[in-house]
């Protein structure tokens, strides 16, 4: 594999910014490591990160290189801050950046990273796991598939009415959402993008999610769960015992590969 750390400017930001970028390279004399080549256009993941970290979290916490290298797969890590993959309300546009624009320079910067929706898969955890939804539910045309790992799926209540009392966080989400009257219903409630986009009857994504049963999302995640099923999408749900914590997600990340690319491959 090779990994790299991409500076870059973004016209939709306005400023400079980063992904670290994980390419598949077909090895043979690497010690401990398998190294696969694409044989063709990469699949690509867009792994995104959560709350409180960036682009080199999933190295850190993670052994996502070598998963990636066993699949012959690229992975584009972005930083996107503390934005909720979200048209702000304060006027920075995550959302445009991270829905059309870094997809197109990827592309660019790498040509042989395949352009077609089957594959192309958002992945992420907790505000990345909404972030992946939201790709999958409002880009369908771009990312094929979206996976949640204790994602933030009911937007309205897990984040925004369970923290109105939050001296912190209540003006960080006004800042990014707006009004809470507001965003019930919006683009930014994934409930309303899967009705939306289910009423169009356009192809539907595939989608993945995992939650602790101990998790503070979990409740949020029953329901939308329920809610996308409804609608007749392709879900595949899971939980099983555990909490918020890397020693899942580096887990379940796996599973998001495997079920992605219809493999029972052995990744560890």
């Amino acid at each position: 594999m090779a990994l790299l750390h991409v500076n870059f400017f973004s016209d939709v930001l306005g400023m400079s910014t980063n992904m670290d970028v994980i390419l598949p390279q077909q090895t043979n004399g690497q010690i401990g490591m398998e190294g696969k080549g694409a044989g063709g256009r990469y699949k690509t993941v867009y792994l995104l990160h959560g709350m409180s970290d960036d682009q080199t979290i999933w190295q850190r916490r993670t052994s996502i290189e070598r998963y990636a290298s066993k699949l012959g797969i690229a992975v584009v890590m972005p930083t996107t801050h503390l934005a909720f993959y979200t048209d702000t309300n304060y006027g920075m546009r995550y959302w445009t950046f991270i829905s059309k624009e870094l997809p197109k320079i990827c592309r660019e910067f790498f040509p042989q990273m395949s352009d077609k929706k089957e594959d192309t898969l958002a992945a992420g955890l907790s505000m990345g796991g909404y972030g992946a939804w939201k790709l999958g539910l409002g880009a369908s045309d771009t990312f094929g598939a979206a996976a949640s790992l204790s994602g933030a799926l009911d937007i309205v209540d897990d984040v925004m009415r369970n923290n109105r009392e939050n001296e912190h966080l209540t003006p960080l989400f006004a800042g990014i959402f707006g009004a809470e009257k507001d965003l019930e219903g919006s683009d930014n409630d994934l409930m309303a993008l899967a009705d939306r986009l289910a009423a169009a009857k356009k192809e539907l994504p595939r989608l993945y999610a995992w939650c602790g049963t101990e998790d503070f999302l979990y409740e949020g995640n029953l329901k939308a769960w329920a809610h996308v099923k409804k609608l007749g999408f392709n879900l595949l749900s899971e939980e099983s015992a555990g909490d918020h914590q890397w020693k899942y997600w580096d887990a379940k990340i796996q599973d998001v590969l495997r079920w992605w690319l219809k493999t029972d491959m052995d990744l560890q």
